[in-house]
């Protein structure tokens, strides 16, 4: 990991503790374990402000780009549940996918339970959204 552990702004801190909370009560069993890894990860989390969290660290409204070992290949943004719309590559922070990338960096490798089976995954290109 290049920064040892996730990096996670002080006002998404906030709001991505309160979605993990309300998320615990439904979905399947890989979502459930997918909530309960990433909220286990935010237990050591760094919390920074905002000026100090990095340019290639995810964040809501990242776009990220990744790679698995089978040469799989996926570019999306990751956005808040309301926002989530897969058909223009916005996946939610409560997928499996979404969970598995919040707080990492470029560069970063990471193994994830997707419902698939597992998957390690490289964070290849992290773009953070232009504040236009």
């Amino acid at each position: 990991m290049k920064y040892e552990r996730l990096i996670i702004e002080k006002k998404e801190y906030v709001l991505l503790k309160q979605l993990l909370q309300l998320s615990g009560y439904y979905g399947d069993n890989v979502f459930k374990s997918s909530v309960k890894h990433l909220s286990d990860e935010l237990q050591n989390a760094r919390i920074c402000d905002a000026t100090e969290l990095p340019e290639d660290v995810i964040r809501f409204n990242s776009f990220v780009s990744i790679t698995s070992e089978d040469g799989w290949k996926k570019r999306f943004q990751l956005v808040l549940p309301n926002d989530s719309d897969i058909k223009q590559s916005k996946i939610s922070i409560l997928t499996p996918m979404g969970a598995a990338v919040m707080g990492y960096a470029k560069g970063d490798s990471l193994v994830w339970e997707f419902p698939a089976g597992s998957r390690t995954l490289t964070i290849v290109e992290v773009e953070q959204e232009s504040k236009v």
